[in-house]
């Protein structure tokens, strides 16, 4: 490895320090695909023309965006991070951009919408990021007929010169400048989304990538200039791109493994999770994941390394579906008592109980404990080794004991609700029990 990427891997390790810290992020997906509410992708799956679209950019208006009533939810919800879809796949941008004449302000709305959005997570104290899409189905330059997911892709009327391709990346280098130039300290930039040859220097990723070191040197980026939801590219080795990106973005998925790099060093990545089966508002879609789903979901990526960023979908008028605001409600009312098992915490070298899962943070180990058990629950391999137990939510002291019943298994710590130890008590949250575990 050169001295170069040496300092690459450094300065990213540096700028993901309060990344891997905060652990739980909120995702906001949210554009003219509202208002038909079929989900973020409507236009490539149903092959819609710009001039069909249109209709949708004639009514946007929406009257109830609060974004202070979606950064409470948020950090109610235990989130401290947000990012926000400041242009989709479908080109419609809701910041200002003195590039394009298809933005929010030029709606009925007549706002910058980016811009309410940073205001108001800030004032809460989150910090923020903006998800840029560097495709785009509006914009006359960009590959339509014969590409793989543009509207136009069947319609041979589309073909469109290559030559003119470089005028589309001029536009979306002055579109990230403008986001960094012009709306503060961002601290992500979410890219969506490379794929075949359309990945990299097809992008000048190089270029694109030391303009915004320069402007914004600490921003943390992802690896889509390069990588996708399919395959995380160079960062994944000890040979990184310039534009390799500071985290792996797994998609709808939880790497088995967690994620890292070749030649087994943890890798910064962050799992982005639907609340139901859409990114974008979708009006018949009401298959949520439960709140306990949530909880354990998000505690096995910090249980690997990794982050939680969950998305919501508002709808037309600017209000995040009732149903997503409760799961958020009760994850939150989890995370306000068991918090010091997520936040600052990563992978324990222990291995997976068969009960849950372990968090830890220096010599605190946390058990979070999915399952009821049979008699005591196990420690597997911490006889000797455990100092204190307590329940994590409340304080309450845990009796590290051996029950008579146990005497064989001398490697093994165990505890229970109760100091009638050999005996079995129901869980006091089957959400997710949390016993904090104070190391010797």
């Amino acid at each position: 490895m050169s001295a170069q990427q040496t300092n690459q891997i450094q300065e990213r390790t540096e700028r993901t320090k309060w990344f891997l810290n905060e652990r739980f992020g909120m995702f906001i997906h949210w554009g003219l695909y509202a208002i038909p509410a079929r989900g973020e992708w409507i236009r490539s799956n149903e092959n819609i023309s710009v001039e069909d679209y249109q209709q949708y950019f004639d009514e946007f208006d929406p009257v109830d965006y609060n974004p202070r009533e979606w950064a409470k939810a948020a950090k109610q919800a235990g989130m401290k991070y947000a990012v926000l879809t400041a242009k989709h796949h479908e080109g419609f941008c809701l910041f200002d951009s003195k590039l394009t004449e298809y933005k929010s302000t030029n709606t009925k709305a007549g706002r910058d919408l980016v811009s309410e959005f940073l205001e108001a997570f800030r004032a809460e104290g989150l910090k923020v990021g903006l998800y840029y899409s560097i495709i785009d189905w509006y914009h006359e330059d960009y590959p339509a007929y014969g590409d793989k997911f543009h509207p136009m892709k069947h319609d041979e009327s589309y073909k469109r010169d290559p030559q003119n391709f470089s005028r589309y990346v001029d536009y979306m280098h002055g579109q990230v400048r403008e986001l960094l130039t012009n709306y503060g300290k961002l601290d992500i930039m979410w890219f969506d989304f490379s794929y075949d040859t359309m990945r990299g220097e097809k992008w000048r990723a190089t270029e694109l990538m030391e303009m915004m070191r320069e402007l914004q040197p600490h921003i943390v980026i992802d690896n889509r200039l390069e990588g996708s939801s399919e395959g995380g590219g160079t960062m994944y080795t000890n040979d990184p791109t310039i534009y390799a990106g500071d985290f792996a973005s797994p998609e709808q998925i939880i790497p088995p493994g967690g994620i890292v790099a070749h030649d087994g060093t943890p890798l910064p990545w962050e799992a982005c999770v639907t609340l139901n089966n859409n990114w974008g508002y979708a009006a018949a879609d009401h298959y949520y994941k439960k709140p306990t789903t949530i909880i354990r979901k998000l505690v096995e990526c910090v249980s690997k390394n990794g982050n939680m960023l969950l998305n919501v979908g508002p709808d037309a008028k600017g209000k995040i579906p009732k149903e997503s605001l409760d799961i958020l409600s009760e994850v939150g009312d989890w995370i306000s008592r068991n918090g010091s098992s997520i936040y600052g915490c990563g992978a324990s070298e222990l291995p997976k109980p068969e009960w849950g899962r372990y968090t830890q943070r220096g010599n605190k180990l946390y058990a979070h404990v999915f399952e009821e058990s049979i008699g005591p629950i196990n420690l597997a391999g911490l006889a000797g080794k455990v100092r204190k137990a307590r329940l994590l939510a409340d304080g309450s002291e845990l009796i590290l004991s051996r029950p008579w019943n146990t005497a064989e298994f001398v490697n093994d710590a165990y505890v229970n609700f109760s100091k009638q130890d050999s005996l079995s008590f129901p869980l006091p949250d089957p959400r997710n029990t949390v016993i904090e575990l104070e190391l010797l």
